[in-house]
């Protein structure tokens, strides 16, 4: 999950979990974004709207089994790509010549030797904890969206009337109504009628 702040001010953090209507209760957090920007489109106010993932899962994927020569191998990677980096801002800084060119080769060949040579220490200080390489995510089974009280009828008839593009999305379970005291009565004289 990113965050794009790019236009807006620092968020505060929250300390708690944010209290409210659930919108809706969605598989994906793909989904629950789709709803809310559905709703900007709309000219909804989305401010102070949270996607809050319920029963959250850590999943580790081992990636491969780690080696000397594989540590050194990605540091000697990571190191070039370094290298490269500062040797084209020499080469940028400066007027292009065959002692330039060189500084610029240089430069990638001494990143990729000092990467090497951090990635075989790096390994070898952790290989007694961890002898893979492995990716993780954290992610949840459902994403609720949180919304004010106030503005949740707003929200579910703007929803309302634009489901036909976003049919599956945003619909939430139906809430079964509990039976009227009357209709209890009426169906059950229709019963003794029938007998």
């Amino acid at each position: 999950m990113s965050n794009f702040t790019g236009f807006s001010r620092r968020a505060r953090q929250q300390s708690s979990v944010p209290r409210g209507d659930v919108l809706g209760s969605y598989d994906s957090y793909t989904d629950a974004q789709s709803v809310i920007n559905q709703l900007a489109k709309a000219e909804f106010d989305i401010k102070n709207i949270a996607i809050v993932g319920r029963d959250l899962t850590t999943v580790e994927v081992v990636t491969a089994r780690l080696s000397y020569g594989r540590a050194a191998l990605g540091g000697a990677i990571t190191g070039a790509w370094l290298g490269l980096f500062f040797g084209l801002i020499t080469t940028i800084l400066a007027p292009v010549t065959p002692q330039q060119v060189g500084i610029f080769f240089a430069a990638v060949l001494t990143g990729a030797g000092i990467g090497m040579i951090f990635g075989v220490v790096n390994y070898s200080m952790m290989r007694k904890r961890r002898d893979y390489a492995a990716t993780s995510q954290l992610i949840a089974d459902r994403y609720e969206i949180i919304i004010s009280p106030e503005r949740t009828a707003k929200a579910h008839s703007i929803l309302g009337t634009a489901a036909a593009g976003m049919r599956g999305v945003h619909d939430a379970p139906p809430v079964p109504s509990a039976p009227d005291a009357s209709d209890a009565l009426g169906s059950k004289d229709s019963d003794d009628a029938a007998k």
